[in-house]
């Protein structure tokens, strides 16, 4: 699948992306998270030994296999499935970094199983994950995450395992000679992009397509942010606006896979914020469950930009990681249903409280889900004096 020279490579963008989505620097013998998938192990190995030789304490975790993850939401009764592991909480407020290898052998090996069970249980360790947001807004803790080519992804998206691993290769930029070098380069243009958008001060955006009509509200002390390091791949450049202000439809058709069920052709109709139309082509039923799976998770966390002069991803991968970054002819657009990032913060995000993101109109879910329109589009900014610019067209910014 990838060679000795390609795994060197991965790793050594994954530790950049890593040093890069912290705030602070690190240090010697912080403690670092290597969760990885069994597939993902030789990927693995070349991550912990590189992490062993800047001095970290990396900690490693297999994450369970199809059968032990379908046995556990079929059999667990409700203590079990909100059952909390002692010692995570004490790992997770000592953590420094995190570095996920996703590497899945089944992608509908859940799809017999309730969502709501499976809702349940990721509600029940959300504050894990809350965990890591507060540190990460602290400047404590930085992570990111990629994805390693298996016989079910390629299969799911048409493909061969050689030209899977190859499309990964290449989407990666493990095909340079040193790709954390173009890495760098990107993120440096990348930056100009940004500045430009959060130079504009916009209070509205219009996105329009052939099935896309829809408006989002930025919201007071927003930034657009990318490039961050977080993902490897990752070209989308992204805000997490105020729920409140989108209004319209939206189409997805991209399809997705999520906790073992394919759903193809989203489409959703917000009013005041919330999404009061769900519908899919494929998985209509599984897709309502998701998006009524708490308080937040039928509003919009996340809207974000790719720009196809960076991504070289032209091909459906059955993986959000890379579909969600898609270039092709027209770039792309996604939304996230459910959670924001608070990194989107203009001010400093150790302030954030509970009640300043409430009042800001940051969503809270145990929900994130990518949806993403690959359709030509247009994208227009309203500026705070009326003015209206087109800042995205035909797959690029038009800065």
């Amino acid at each position: 699948m990838l060679n000795t020279v390609q795994l060197e490579r991965y790793a050594s963008v994954l530790l950049w992306g890593l040093t890069t989505a912290r705030t602070q620097r690190f240090k010697k013998n912080d403690i670092i998270l290597i969760r990885c998938d069994l597939p993902a192990t030789p990927l693995g190995e070349v991550v912990f030994k590189k992490l062993m030789e800047m001095g970290m304490n990396p900690v490693l975790r297999l994450g369970a296999t199809p059968t032990v993850e379908k046995t556990f939401f079929a059999l667990a009764n409700d203590k079990q499935l909100t059952f909390k592991l002692p010692g995570d909480e004490e790992l997770y407020n000592s953590l420094n970094g995190a570095v996920y290898l996703n590497a899945p052998a089944s992608l509908t090996h859940l799809s017999s199983i309730d969502p709501k069970r499976i809702g349940k249980a990721a509600i029940a360790r959300k504050y894990l994950r809350d965990i890591l947001d507060k540190r990460e807004e602290q400047g404590a803790f930085g992570w990111t995450l990629c994805m390693y080519p298996t016989e079910e992804l390629a299969k799911h998206a048409g493909m061969d395992i050689k030209d899977y691993s190859t499309q990964i290769v290449k989407a990666c930029l493990l095909n340079k000679a040193d790709p954390v070098a173009e890495w760098k380069a990107i993120y440096r243009t990348v930056g100009e992009i940004k500045k430009w958008l959060n130079g504009l001060k916009a209070k509205s955006f219009h996105i329009e397509s052939a099935s896309v009509d829809l408006q989002i509200t930025p919201g007071e002390k927003r930034k657009w942010i990318g490039i961050s390091g977080h993902n490897i791949p990752s070209f989308e450049i992204f805000l997490s606006p105020d729920w409140r202000g989108t209004q319209g439809r939206y189409y997805a058709d991209q399809p997705s896979y999520r906790s073992g069920n394919l759903v193809e052709g989203v489409r959703l109709e917000f009013k005041n914020g919330t999404a009061v139309k769900v519908d899919a082509a494929t998985g209509a039923e599984f897709t309502r469950k998701q998006l009524a799976m708490d308080k937040g998770a039928g509003k919009v966390g996340e809207f974000s930009l790719t720009d196809k002069r960076f991504s070289k991803i032209d091909r459906f991968m059955a993986n959000t990681l890379f579909d969600e970054n898609f270039g092709g002819k027209y770039g792309n657009c996604h939304i996230a249903v459910g959670a924001s990032y608070s990194d989107t913060y203009s001010g400093d995000p150790a302030t954030l409280t509970r009640e300043k993101k409430e009042k800001l109109g940051f969503n809270d879910s145990a929900l994130h889900w990518d949806l993403v329109n690959t359709e030509n589009k247009r994208v227009t900014a309203t500026l705070t004096g009326g003015k209206r610019i087109v800042i995205y067209e035909n797959g690029e910014f038009k800065m």
